[in-house]
């Protein structure tokens, strides 16, 4: 998952309080935008969204976006739209509305629904809820440098408990552990790296700036020096690449903080509670002012077996995130609301 936030669209006048979240064209627009600014893997932007009424909406996997070298399971593409179910749940929160959440409604008809949302009438939102949501524009995936400094105690602990509020668990490494975890990541990098179909694959989404084809640019940081973490050579090289403007390498952090995402499963649902989970997580570190970049390589590797994410007490590993203080980063294209809603709906989000 590689993709960082953009600005929502802007432009729609705020919600009036015990309006229903999708009785108009504006509150259509207002929760999407806000879905659609959630990380994704590659920045593929793998969701679509159906208006079923004022007060329901359904979540779609966009399987024109699938992976079909590095995600064929679709692990990936769960754990992104997770990440946007997340936004979208809090933007409906701020209509004074609780979303109501069936996943995967209709697996033997419809295995690319992943769920249904329904805005039940409820409170105002919450302070800590006003805060995540407004994190969404300021979001970012940092590939810069960190200075090193460690995060206080009180911000992992808030860290952790964003995740097990969405019922998965996280867990920092560090030490020896956190040397092994970037060894493996590097492994599985290399591994990977050597696939013709892989390469193709990742240069095809990871290119800058946006094409005909509808696929979003990326962020792109230096080259980390020997001994760095083992980011992404998204130029699959050596050399400067066009992605990254040409960069000089640059001195990364020595010993980089992670931290491990764990659900309890590792099924369709499990990734989506993932994703809500990675969002919200990465939702608090924005708001204490922390930067997070994300390493999914061991997990991408196939056959599973060989992933080396076997099953412990904690269940299984659905992403490595690293954690820091970094410099500001720019967001990157988003895929315009009009594009990702059914094509019903489309028409009148244009208007």
């Amino acid at each position: 998952m590689t993709g960082p936030g953009a600005v929502p669209e802007t432009g729609a006048p705020a919600a009036r309080p015990g309006e229903r979240p999708f009785a108009t064209q504006a509150g259509v627009h207002r929760v999407i935008a806000a879905a659609v600014a959630a990380p994704s893997v590659h920045n593929t932007q793998p969701w679509r969204f159906h208006r079923v009424d004022d007060a329901t909406m359904d979540l779609y996997a966009d399987l024109d976006r699938l992976l079909a070298v590095t995600d064929p399971s679709g692990r990936g593409l769960g754990v992104s739209c997770g990440a946007a179910l997340f936004n979208l749940r809090l933007a409906i929160r701020m209509t004074g509305h609780d979303p109501r959440v069936l996943p995967l409604p209709d697996p033997g008809g419809r295995p690319d629904l992943l769920a249904t949302v329904h805005a039940a009438p409820g409170g105002p939102p919450g302070a800590d809820e006003r805060l995540l949501h407004d994190m969404i524009p300021h979001r970012r995936t940092n590939r810069s440098p960190f200075d090193g400094r460690p995060l206080p105690r009180d911000v992992l602990v808030a860290l952790v408990a964003a995740a097990h509020g969405e019922g998965a668990t996280l867990v920092p490494v560090t030490g020896r552990s956190a040397r092994r975890v970037l060894d493996r990541v590097a492994e599985a990098e290399a591994t990977l790296a050597a696939e013709p179909a892989y390469r193709a694959e990742l240069a095809h989404w990871t290119r800058a700036g946006t094409g005909d084809d509808g696929v979003p640019g990326h962020a792109f940081g230096p080259r980390p020096r020997h001994g760095g973490p083992p980011l992404r050579d998204f130029g699959l090289g050596g050399a400067p690449s066009p992605h990254d403007g040409g960069a000089e390498p640059a001195d990364f952090e020595p010993d980089p903080q992670l931290a491990a995402l764990f659900t309890a499963g590792d099924g369709p649902r499990d990734w989506l509670r993932a994703g809500q989970a990675l969002q919200r997580v990465l939702l608090t570190a924005t708001a204490h002012g922390v930067a997070a970049s994300l390493f999914s390589q061991p997990l991408d590797l196939r056959p599973p077996q060989h992933r080396g994410d076997r099953v412990g007490p904690l269940g299984h590993v659905q992403m490595l995130i690293r954690l820091g203080y970094g410099p500001p980063v720019r967001p990157v294209a988003r895929r315009p609301v009009a594009e990702v809603v059914d094509s019903r709906e489309a028409r009148r989000v244009r208007a």
